[in-house]
């Protein structure tokens, strides 16, 4: 796909999470496969009829959050968008690289002919995916691994995402400062990626990034690091969280330590915490992904590379779907869209 249609691609994405042409998705449960006959799910766990000619797809996570609820909304649109798909939508529990393991390797043990996952430790589980793609097509979704085998991948590009906020710590801080970095993983890639462009959005400035925090997915430890750093620093200025849970955790260290609005706070994702400190002002701004968008994008690719046509893949093997700022007048429009998709 020349670059023009990667872009088309890309616009498309950006519009579909504002409901542009949606429908009402049908009903699946967590691990259960949904069948589009029709045009519709059956809307029975754990079961699915059989359609003639149907692919078997998969859709894997890399853990159990609620982010994810909104990459099945996308999953269920394209499957009932098609007569020829059965989805399955899979996610592991503990999010672990061996469960992920276990789950593709039952997967591919079933005949599924397509898997768009997304990898809990892209750098070792390359040979997993090199495998994998031997008996079936795959494609990574929202973490990508750009060494192994895999067909595309669909997601965040993250250094631009990492640039977006960048650009935020600068508004929030026109006159400069200090601040600090908060991560499960830094050397994950998406966090790696993330903090990358925030360094190049912030080269130049008068802004001084500290260090960067890990607290390896701990919400707690979070939280501890982001009010440990409010300690140690009284004079810093922001405190970025790279992850979705980060946000929460170093809202609730500022509000404990009374700097709510003195400590600026730039983070990703939208949680429920989250989006309820941007619109009461305590959170200047959030990135948010479109993980709808990933799961729908991901089942419609799939089922067109197993039909024979490729000509969708573009020459870079990656199909990236824009991030969006979300700031406090923003919010209660993105607000009761995302709980619409969530089914709230």
């Amino acid at each position: 796909m020349n670059n023009f249609r990667a872009s088309l691609v890309a616009a498309c994405a950006f519009f579909a999470l504002f409901g542009i042409s949606c429908q009402p998705p049908t009903n699946t449960s967590n691990g259960t496969a949904v069948n589009s006959a029709n045009g519709a799910g059956n809307g029975n766990s754990g079961t699915a009829a059989t359609t003639t000619g149907n692919y078997k797809l998969a859709f894997v996570t890399n853990n159990a959050s609620d982010y994810w609820t909104i990459a099945r909304k996308g999953v269920e649109k394209a499957d009932g968008e098609m007569n020829n798909v059965t989805v399955e939508f899979k996610l592991p529990g503990e999010g672990t690289a061996a469960e992920q393991k276990r789950i593709i390797d039952d997967l591919v043990s079933t005949g599924v002919q397509g898997i768009a996952m997304s990898p809990v430790d892209p750098d070792n589980q390359t040979q997993l995916i090199n495998d994998t793609a031997k008996r079936t097509l795959v494609i990574t979704q929202d973490s990508d691994a750009p060494t192994s085998e895999r067909a595309l991948y669909i997601g965040t590009d993250n250094v631009a995402a990492g640039r977006q906020a960048g650009q935020l710590i600068k508004e929030a801080l026109p006159n400069g400062g200090k601040i600090m970095l908060f991560v499960g993983k830094s050397d994950a890639r998406n966090a790696a990626e993330r903090a990358q462009g925030i360094k190049e959005a912030l080269n130049g400035s008068n802004i001084e990034i500290l260090d960067t925090r890990t607290d390896d997915t701990d919400r707690a430890r979070a939280k501890s690091n982001a009010a440990d750093t409010l300690v140690k620093h009284p004079d810093i200025a922001a405190l970025v969280g790279l992850w979705s849970y980060n946000g929460p955790a170093i809202l609730g260290a500022v509000k404990d330590a009374g700097k709510s609005g003195q400590v600026k706070i730039i983070c990703f994702d939208e949680e429920d915490e989250t989006l309820a400190g941007v619109k009461d002002g305590s959170i200047f701004a959030t990135v948010v992904q479109q993980p709808y968008e990933f799961g729908y994008q991901s089942v419609k690719m799939m089922a067109q590379i197993l039909g024979g046509d490729k000509s969708a893949i573009p020459a870079s093997k990656q199909i990236n779907v824009p991030t969006l700022i979300i700031k406090q007048s923003d919010v209660d429009a993105f607000q009761q869209k995302i709980n619409g998709l969530r089914g709230r």
